[in-house]
């Protein structure tokens, strides 16, 4: 009786928890003696975050608050794609984030290839923005995430889901 078993390699961002982060970031920045006097706002659109400052010293100090913030709530850092900062009216800036969602193709290419290049016995395959593992033994799978976790220079943060 030859079992499969199968897992799933993604990469998304909890919204909530960005939701929660940027909250936790607001609050902080307006109880800061630096932040006095100064008009410092995030605003969260579906993918998008969008930061806005007096000028771009406070912006760069809003965004390091925003990343410490979303890391203590295991939000990926991978998964910000910053925009240009733009200047504004009166020496504002402002400045939009992506969160990324989703594995690149070319990184999904590259795993599946790092993997059949490992001589790991599993199959992978890209499923659009993810991609399934699957193989008879349980040790060879768990050698496929020992080595994609030690892949440090992926665009995105991997993660591993629906085990069966």
């Amino acid at each position: 009786m030859a079992a499969e078993y199968s897992f799933d390699v993604v990469s998304k961002v909890d919204i909530t928890e960005v939701k929660n982060a940027i909250d936790q970031a607001e609050k902080e920045i307006g109880g800061r003696y630096d932040f006095r006097q100064s008009i410092t706002a995030f605003e969260l659109d579906e993918n998008t975050i969008k930061v806005t400052s007096d000028d771009e010293f406070h912006l760069t100090m809003a965004l390091d608050v925003l990343r410490g913030k979303l890391s203590k709530r295991n939000v990926s850092l991978k998964a910000l794609e910053y925009g240009k900062v733009e200047s504004g009216s009166r020496g504002s800036a402002r400045q939009t984030i992506t969160l990324k969602q989703g594995i690149p193709m070319d990184d999904a290419k590259r795993l599946v290839r790092d993997i059949k290049a490992a001589g790991i016995k599993v199959n992978a395959q890209i499923q659009g923005e993810q991609l399934r593992i699957t193989g008879k033994e349980k040790d060879a799978l768990q050698a496929v995430q020992r080595l994609i976790k030690s892949i440090e220079d992926l665009s995105c943060d991997a993660e591993f889901t629906n085990y069966r």
